[in-house]
């Protein structure tokens, strides 16, 4: 039985990423500017050398240069796969990053789910803490969220392993939730510190696959420790 703890009722929404995207390469594009400029005036200059326009060009490389890597990065920008969705919960907001290119269908599957607004009135249900899993032997620190209804749920998706996808349970990362391999639907948990045994040849599960990471947390982690540390004593649910 899910208890009706005070982190309850969650909505995720997609973010507009553009702004937040462009914040983010825009001090590396400029550094890249900087770096590549003068080898790339350099080939270009020698190429128009041997055109007629370089008397054009002469005067106004620099901008063009400028201007065709800002283009060059902002065309990288436009290709860029990863969403980013805010958890809102009565604590607070969690960010979160989704790999789609490294795990596409764990990522499709979750969206999925926020598509259809069905996180929407979800909550937080579960909060593992060092000291309140004493029959595990391998103790991992994680919150779990996403508790639809069954009848609400989509069909298991394959499991994407860490192994697969190169992505690990690092502190912050989100992953699914999962009973057999390729089972899990609409749960998911957030990792507090880095958590191994979670990864694809981990031992937390017996049969070794471990879980599909799908996305990390870009702002919030003092919410999410917030969510764990709420009830430490009072079991995990």
């Amino acid at each position: 039985m899910i208890a009706n703890l005070p982190y309850d009722k969650l909505k995720i929404l997609k973010k507009r990423q553009t702004t937040y995207f462009l914040r983010r390469i825009f001090s590396d594009v400029m550094v890249l500017c900087r770096k590549l400029g003068h080898m790339i005036n350099t080939k270009i200059i020698r190429w128009l050398i041997r055109s007629k326009t370089y008397s054009y060009f002469r005067r106004m490389k620099n901008i063009h240069i400028t201007t065709f890597l800002l283009l060059f990065f902002l065309s990288n920008l436009c290709g860029q796969k990863n969403k980013v969705c805010i958890i809102k919960s009565s604590m607070g907001a969690i960010t979160v990053e989704l790999f789609a290119s490294k795990a596409p269908v764990t990522v499709a599957n979750f969206l999925k789910y926020v598509d259809a607004n069905l996180y929407n009135g979800s909550s937080f249900f579960r909060a593992v803490a060092k000291n309140n899993q004493p029959k595990d032997s391998i103790k991992i620190e994680v919150i779990q969220g996403g508790n639809i209804d069954s009848i609400k749920e989509f069909a298991p998706i394959p499991l994407e392993t860490t192994k697969q996808t190169g992505l690990h349970h690092k502190d912050g990362t989100i992953s699914m939730a999962r009973g057999e391999p390729a089972s899990a639907t609409s749960s998911f948990f957030i990792c507090i510190n880095d958590q191994p045994s979670l990864d694809y040849g981990g031992k937390r599960n017996p049969d070794r696959q471990g879980f599909a990471a799908f996305g990390k947390v870009i702002k919030g982690m003092d919410i999410v420790r917030k969510i764990q540390q709420r009830y430490p004593s009072q079991g995990q649910y």
